[in-house]
């Protein structure tokens, strides 16, 4: 078959973004060219890994560095509101960024049909929470990917998505499902009627997207998901078993003390790490244990003096490279740590703030691969006991190895780009 162009559209985040650049390097391997459709601000981030990038607006034009510092200010404007309860953040944090969500697609729609006809892809991959008529209305195959938890794909047994409720906490399903419902109504209205002016039926009430007909590739491994009470169909939906990409080597650095100790990697992600105050509580727990860290602060390093002599920090990690390296890791819950950590048979201690990082917290340890915590209310005690835990319980190291095993037989990236090759061919 002759070389077919892909075309990947991620949301404007890093898991999204890396884990499209994972299989976009598995298609590429296959023979394909794989393009990005990108917001102006990650453009760079997809060509430092040889990618040909187009940008599409998201919002109002502004340089790529001011639409990086509008997320961050976005991000730290609502620390705050990380000490609630997953229901509690619906009418402030979840309201705001589904505002912000549906402005982007109509951003997008202006861009989309223009930058698609210049590129003329031959598929198109996209990964975010909201649907973009450009996408339905080119006329190629679409795929989606879904790179957060699998509960985007509604079902009357599983969690209602962002609500961080347990697999059969019924109740917790229909206060929280409920209180979205209501908050979001003027804003899914709003949704519905861009969907109509661009020639789009409407969605139910808190849905904003929908699966594709084609393929849906969801990057939960199968040991993690849900019990459905409508099973998914395999010939439109495929599990990944995570999408690790292929990252730089990463050499473990000396530490001045605890330097045969079990290694630790703390990091909350780049929009994360603003919640210094919990980091540098966290490092000063880790001084007083017998371990050495790795602690990923963005871009704080200047809020930072007095490292302890077991904790090593950096602006950034080649996470894939590191997470095979350590014993465990503390992590805000985000689709890519969690995935990782089960692919290279880690346990982990989640600390969630926002988003589907609750659900990841409370799905880790109901499936018996770590800890969830609450973000700021444990004792060091508690820490403590779970990295104790984490480092020596035989059980667990036991129960991860079995999950890493399924989903390094499976990989990722290779198997998704198995699949759209197979959807080019049988098109062909």
């Amino acid at each position: 078959m002759a070389q077919k162009t892909i075309a990947f559209f991620p949301e404007a985040a890093f898991g999204p973004a890396l884990n499209s650049v994972g299989i976009a390097q598995a298609c590429e391997k296959l023979g394909h060219k794989a393009v990005f459709l990108s917001d102006p601000g990650f453009v760079e981030v997809y060509a430092g890994y040889g990618f040909e990038a187009h940008p599409v607006a998201l919002s109002e034009p502004m340089e790529p560095e001011a639409m990086a510092k509008f997320w961050e200010d976005f991000i730290n404007g609502h620390i705050p509101n990380f000490r609630k309860s997953p229901i509690d953040q619906i009418d402030n944090y979840v309201r705001d960024c589904w505002e912000a969500i549906v402005d982007s697609a109509k951003w997008a729609q202006k861009d989309l049909l223009g930058v698609l006809a210049k590129i003329k892809p031959d598929m198109i991959c996209v990964d975010n929470v909201i649907m973009f008529p450009a996408i339905k209305q080119f006329g190629v195959p679409w795929v989606r990917i879904i790179s957060c938890s699998e509960n985007e794909i509604p079902d009357p047994k599983v969690p209602p998505h962002l609500s961080g409720c347990g697999q059969n906490d019924t109740a917790c399903h229909k206060a929280y499902e409920a209180k979205f419902n209501a908050v979001i109504k003027p804003i899914h209205d709003d949704y519905n009627a861009f969907l109509a002016e661009n020639g789009e039926d409407a969605y139910p009430i808190g849905e904003f997207f929908e699966a594709s007909p084609t393929m849906n590739l969801l990057l939960y491994p199968e040991a993690a998901k849900f019990e459905r009470e409508n099973p998914l169909d395999p010939a439109q939906f495929q599990y990944l078993e995570g999408c690790v990409r292929d990252e730089e080597a990463y050499d473990v650095p000396s530490f001045k003390a605890n330097n045969d100790k079990p290694l630790l990697y703390v990091s909350f992600g780049s929009l994360g790490a603003g919640d210094t105050d919990l980091l540098k509580r966290i490092i000063k727990t880790i001084s007083t244990l017998p371990y050495r860290a790795l602690v990923n602060v963005g871009d704080y390093m200047d809020e930072y003096s007095d490292i302890p002599d077991n904790v090593h920090i950096q602006s950034w990690y080649p996470q894939p490279s590191v997470i095979p390296q350590v014993d465990a890791v503390i992590h805000h819950g985000g689709n890519n740590s969690f995935t990782e950590c089960l692919y290279f048979g880690k346990p982990a201690i989640i600390m969630p703030y926002v988003w589907d990082g609750h659900d990841n917290a409370t799905r880790v340890q109901e499936t018996g691969h770590g800890f969830g915590f609450h973000r700021y209310d444990w004792t060091d005690e508690q820490l403590a006991a779970a990295l104790e835990t984490c480092v020596s319980d035989e059980a667990l190291k036991s129960k991860l190895a079995a999950t890493s095993a399924q989903m390094q037989s499976q990989h990722g990236p290779t198997k998704a780009a198995g699949i759209l090759d197979s959807i080019l061919k049988a098109g062909a």
